[in-house]
């Protein structure tokens, strides 16, 4: 029914007014208006977009009703208040207006009846649709552009799956397609990947061998995205080819599922068939780059050349159905029983329309009573291991779990040589962060104080920036005419490492503290020192910032700095008071991460600055260590230099020392000193490799003896005592007595 639009200008007038006070709930006003205004101008509507007072009206619908609103209005597109109310989700709306006898078989001006409005995935348009469903809409509407009801609600079953099953039971037809397209509701349930409603739609007497415009199956959708078990089970046609002379196999092929491209071929679909580019699925999958297909599409080509008996196309049709369907039958048969007679087997079968002949359920009743007695074994039936070649089972489809001792258990098998068990990679230091309730939010509920609020420019950029400010701050009026910008937040570390010193000022302003620490534990002058941001390290250092903070790892400022290797900014930690020779969890020092980042610089400012080079790590590596596995030369001997002028100063004298007797002295041999063992590493000769120093000619001394901490004996005669001078380099033999 179309609603008389107003026209004059009284009508007009008073039509708006009556909208506004519907828009005001104002029902006095209402009412007055109704009484006093134009004649039925409760069912006239605006003429710009053609809405009367119901359509308005959500909340006055019983009111408006009650003065003598008609319930079927439509206006300029067709849509009357019921197909709204229904768009909106409001399925008490829906219900008042059907208890008024809103027509449900009026259609907009596209064609769409009522349910076209409850195609949304929410309970509110779920409850709309059974109240439509109630009142009798028509499950079938077809819009004036050839599109089913069902098959749209199919198209979205991912998400509105349910009002497809309500749908089902109302009596919608199974095989409702588009007209224009001839995709079925059966292809849209298999595109959206809804097992259920697929399995729904085929028990209802959906059609499997249906084809679209591009001759297109459920099939072919299915290679794509599973249910291929289902569709089997129905009798769907393998073999089907599409406008492009494609099978389902070169759908899976394309798509990469192994599994799939295994089972079409099983089930009888040609893996040498040519697409109308001459490519066979095999030269698909290769080109693609799965390899899984390729090789069981290799191996059905050449099952298909043997020309091998296999198991019969109707006995795995039978199969997949009895998988599809072992619920129904163990509930015909009888909760709890395992075996029945074979007349009560037969009646079962015939009442459930399997797709099996008279004659083929004599044979396969013969394979599964062997011994004649008349019984059928449900579970073997149903597993098909009697009937069925065991490749063609479901159950070879499952990967199957490696038993362990499979060899130790036999008798006469060798035993497996017992190795490391290769298990999960398991991180040996899982990643350490705050816990939720040490970053508490701010007062106003704003995030946790290491999210900064970002500093924005207020000013107009097409008039000022920095290399043209405003000579004044009260010329400034960019204020006036521009819109304040949103409050935005950023981390605390990118804000650091891009050097943003305003938003940083601006943070600190508003009471965040200097060492606030984020989700790993680190604070600004860390960050700042491992990006090398001098300018940000001095701004915090003023600040306040701590020099001997620590994170997680136990890693101060100076860690970060020397770790990346700044020593700009390592003069200026060190120059505020950071501690040289701070140890980190793994006992690691400030000079070893120094070493490790290979400048010599930073290493020779912290030996300078009383960095302790004995100190050792945890799996026991000393400085040297460290340099020695890094191979830089120039720090090797800087580090050695240190090590030898401490043991030069700890080292006693040894004037006072009495010589030793020759026997002693020649019973001792030295070897090689651990320190020119560490000079012929593999590591460091390519070293001195690159720098040229192996060409030079080695004049090093290797002593062959070596001194005894023992005090020597007297020495027998004047000359013993001038060998042991000579040996033991004093300027004068010591005198004897």
């Amino acid at each position: 029914m179309l609603a008389l639009a107003a026209h004059g200008r009284l009508e007009v007038l008073q039509i708006y007014r009556l909208l506004q006070y519907i828009h005001e709930n104002h029902k006095e006003r209402i009412a007055w208006m109704v009484e006093l205004g134009v004649e039925n101008l409760i069912n006239l509507t605006e003429p710009k977009d053609g809405l009367g007072v119901l359509h308005v009206a959500v909340s006055l619908v019983s009111f408006l009703l009650s003065l003598g609103a008609h319930p079927n209005v439509q206006d300029k597109r067709g849509r009357t208040p019921t197909m709204l109310a229904a768009q909106l989700g409001n399925e008490h709306i829906v219900s008042v207006l059907m208890d008024n006898r809103a027509d449900l078989s009026l259609q907009d001006a596209g064609g769409h009846g009522v349910l076209f409005y409850c195609i949304y995935p929410t309970k509110r348009h779920a409850r709309c649709l059974q109240v439509a469903l109630k009142g009798d809409a028509d499950v079938n509407n077809v819009s004036s552009e050839g599109v089913h009801v069902f098959q749209r609600m199919c198209e979205k079953a991912e998400e509105c799956a349910p009002l497809c099953f309500d749908m089902l039971e109302a009596g919608a037809d199974p095989n409702a397609a588009n007209r224009t397209t001839g995709v079925t509701a059966l292809m849209s349930a298999v595109k959206a990947g809804c097992l259920q409603l697929v399995r729904a739609i085929l028990r209802r007497g959906g059609d499997p061998n249906a084809l679209s415009t591009e001759r297109l199956s459920a099939l072919h959708l299915a290679a794509m995205g599973g249910s291929l078990e289902v569709l089997s089970a129905y009798s769907a046609n393998m073999g089907v080819l599409s406008m492009d002379i494609c099978t389902p196999l070169h759908y899976a092929a394309a798509s990469g599922d192994a599994n799939c491209c295994r089972f079409l071929a099983q089930r009888g679909c040609n893996p040498k068939v040519k697409n109308k580019d001459d490519v066979l699925p095999r030269q698909i999958a290769k080109d693609s780059g799965h390899k899984a297909a390729a090789k069981e599409l290799r191996k059905a080509e050449k099952k298909s050349a043997t020309n091998r008996p296999t198991s019969s196309p109707w006995t795995l049709t039978l199969y997949d159905w009895s998988q599809e369907n072992q619920t129904e039958i163990r509930q015909a048969c009888g909760e709890g029983l395992d075996t029945v007679s074979t007349e009560k087997f037969i009646s079962v079968i015939e009442n459930l329309r399997a797709p099996v002949d008279t004659h083929q359920l004599s044979e396969v009743i013969s394979a599964n009573d062997k011994k004649r007695e008349g019984l059928i074994n449900l579970n073997d039936f149903i597993k098909g291991v009697n009937y069925i070649d065991k490749p063609f089972l479901h159950s070879s489809y499952v990967a199957k779990k490696k038993k362990k001792g499979k060899g130790a258990a036999k008798g006469g098998g060798k035993k497996k040589k017992k190795g490391k068990k290769k298990g999960k990679c398991v991180l040996l230091m899982p990643i350490c962060t705050r816990p939720p309730e040490l970053m508490a939010r701010r007062p106003d509920g704003g995030p946790p104080h290491f999210m900064m609020e970002m500093y924005t420019n207020s000013s107009d950029v097409r008039r000022f920036d920095r290399h043209h400010p405003p000579e004044h701050p009260l010329a400034n009026d960019s204020g006036w005419y521009m819109e304040k910008p949103r409050r935005a937040y950023v981390d605390m570390a990118s804000c650091v490492k891009n050097g943003d010193l305003q938003t940083v000022d601006l943070a600190l302003s508003q009471g965040v503290p200097v060492d606030v620490k984020d989700t790993f534990y680190k604070m600004p002058l860390m960050v700042a020192c491992s990006s090398g941001n001098v300018e940000m390290v001095q701004y915090l250092l003023r600040k306040g910032a701590d020099v001997n903070t620590c994170d997680q790892f136990f890693w101060t400022p100076l860690h970060h700095a020397a770790h990346a290797g700044h020593m700009e900014i390592m003069k200026l930690l060190l120059e505020a008071g950071a501690t040289v020779d701070a140890i980190a969890l793994n006992g690691g020092t400030p000079l070893m991460r120094a070493i490790e980042s290979s400048r010599s610089s930073c290493v020779e400012l912290l030996i300078k600055a009383g960095a302790n080079v004995a100190l050792e790590t945890e799996k026991g590596q000393n400085c040297l260590d460290v340099a020695t596995d890094f191979a830089d030369s120039k720090i090797i001997n800087l580090v050695k230099d240190k090590m030898d002028s401490l043991l030069k100063i700890k080292e006693p004298k040894r004037k006072g020392l009495k010589p030793k007797t020759p026997t002693d002295t020649h019973s001792v041999t030295a070897g090689p000193t651990p320190l020119k063992k560490d000079s012929k590493s593999i590591v460091l000769q390519n070293a001195h490799i690159t720098t040229g120093r192996t060409n030079a000619v080695d004049i090093t001394f290797v002593p062959k003896t070596v001194r005894l901490p023992l005090r020597r004996p007297r020495p027998l005669t004047a000359n013993h005592a001038l060998c042991d001078a000579l040996r033991f380099g004093e300027s004068r033999p010591p005198p004897v007595s």
